[in-house]
């Protein structure tokens, strides 16, 4: 089909590369060479045809040829990454054509010039026509281009060996060295640094050099903190006003490795800087006694699991920032009247986290230590405080017997509340388990054991009195109240709704 296409038209050019690339397919290397060395002479700016012509050589067995088409490519166009790696595998073997050997590039002239006066492949004198009409666009004058025809006369005759020979040399052999290379690399840095000023890889939210850059989908880069933050009131691009809501959805913030290595190579001091601040605040976020996190929501206690549904941009920040810093943990407290929040409170720990598509997240969390609040302030809209952890008071001797009887009968009347309790309590021990069993030892932990809480979060008393059993340092005083509201439930009679129903025989 491409033969008969090339009869139909005989000057179409890619009609041409078509029928060269099935010739090759057949094995016809001359006939295909003669297709290529056309289309070169046609189009001279045509880097590909040069590309394809010196595959057809190395097939040929005629590397040094072949080395100089694709030389007249990368000439044509530079970054033709294809071109380059054929002539580093080429120049890498250890019988690769020298760069300084005037014989062998003499005999690929010579053999060149006679296969074009046999009717072959001029494979030479393609190349510096090409060479002709590129000194004629760049000089515009009619008698350089002429000077150039000449010295493709002279270079055509059979004993012009030497100027052939210095003209390869000249022609950029030196272009696949290895260490020119890399010295050709090392000049880029300094021109680089010269062209860069450090406002240029600043965030523009931030107004401080990028931090874990990440770039969003409409072509914008920012800091990752900073671009989470913004997302967190609203899901578009801080400067366009792009949706990002697939990009959120997919909550994948993937660095700009490119503008972390030139930051890197162009100011690795003010980096070096940079990062040595971002390890200050986390330092600042990892202190579990100064300005931790408080989130204002719900009573909550040690050993106790606390489901949260976040969504307020100020708590998705905080929830975050105790992931990256690696504690994990932050604050529980309830809202108090004249307060932000109350005097007294429980550490939660995340265990796991669960991004919606919008931006939500469902953190499962658990309990840990009781605290009291020294002092309250605040950080980035949410509340912080400086805390003190709470202990139970220990007690030995005849203390503790007793404590250990009154701790035996409160958790007996526990256990009768949950076998006969409502219809209410029943759904209540249906969400939240059953009851836990009794530790051995009952001052093992700090906060007594861990049954009395769970009691204390089901049982349906006031907040303000959940806060007063949560902030009581006394295991005998705690168990005091939770047996005295035990035996006020357990005497109030059930719902009339809830009586069982007698039979006509008398029976339940």
């Amino acid at each position: 089909m491409a033969q008969r296409g090339v009869e139909l038209a005989l000057d179409c050019s890619s009609l041409q590369l078509c029928r060269a690339e099935a010739l090759v397919a057949l094995g016809q290397y001359p006939q295909a060479l003669e297709d290529l060395d056309a289309v070169c002479r046609a189009e001279p700016g045509e880097h590909e045809a040069f590309f394809r012509k010196g595959k057809v050589l190395l097939k040929m067995g005629q590397r040094v040829e072949a080395l100089l088409a694709w030389e007249h490519c990368l000439t044509l166009r530079p970054h033709f990454q294809l071109a380059r790696r054929e002539m580093e595998k080429i120049i890498m073997e250890a019988d690769a054509p020298q760069p300084c050997t005037a014989a062998h590039l003499g005999d690929a002239h010579l053999s060149s010039a006679g296969s074009q006066a046999d009717g072959g492949s001029p494979v030479l004198p393609s190349s510096t026509q090409a060479q002709d009409q590129e000194g004629e666009l760049a000089d515009g004058r009619g008698g350089a281009g002429s000077e150039h025809r000449q010295d493709t006369a002279i270079l055509s005759q059979p004993g012009q060996q030497p100027e052939l020979e210095t003209s390869a040399e000249t022609r950029g052999w030196c272009l696949l060295d290895n260490k020119e290379e890399t010295a050709a690399a090392n000049c880029t840095q300094p021109c680089l640094g010269e062209s860069l000023s450090i406002s240029d890889l600043e965030c523009s939210l931030c107004i401080r050099m990028f931090f874990e850059p990440v770039t969003t989908p409409c072509g914008h880069t920012f800091c990752k903190e900073c671009l989470e933050r913004c997302l967190d009131h609203r899901p578009s691009c801080p400067l366009c006003k792009q949706s990002l809501r697939e990009y959120l959805k997919a909550g994948r913030y993937s660095p700009t490795v490119l503008l972390q290595d030139i930051m890197l190579a162009t100011f690795p001091t003010q980096l070096a800087e940079r990062r040595e601040l971002q390890r200050a605040e986390m330092a600042e976020l990892s202190n579990l006694t100064k300005n931790i996190p408080i989130f204002v929501c719900t009573m909550s206690f040690p050993g106790i699991p606390c489901p949260l549904h976040v969504f307020e941009p100020r708590y998705r920040l905080m929830i975050r920032r105790c992931q990256e810093s690696g504690t994990r943990r932050f604050g529980m407290c309830i809202y108090e009247n004249g307060k932000s929040f109350a005097d007294y409170g429980c550490m939660l720990e995340i265990r796991q986290v669960e991004l919606l598509a919008d931006g939500r997240s469902l953190v499962d969390t658990l309990g840990r230590q009781r605290f009291r609040v020294l002092s309250r302030g605040h950080r980035d809209g949410y509340h912080t405080a400086d805390i003190e952890y709470l202990e139970d008071r220990k007690v030995s001797g005849e203390e503790l017997q007793e404590l250990q009887g009154l701790h035996e009968s409160t958790y007996r009347l526990a256990q009768r509340f949950c076998e006969h309790g409502d219809l209410t309590s029943r759904h209540i021990l249906m969400q939240h388990g059953p009851l836990p069993e009794k530790e051995e030892d009952i001052q093992a932990s700090a906060d007594g054991p861990t049954w009395c809480w769970w009691l204390i979060s089901i049982l349906p008393l006031d907040p303000s009195y959940q806060l007063s059993l949560l902030s009581c340092t006394s295991l005998r005083a705690r168990l005091w109240q939770l047996q005295r509201i035990l035996t006020a439930l357990l005497q109030q009679p059930p719902p009339r709704h809830l009586l069982p129903e007698r039979s006509a025989r008398g029976r339940v």
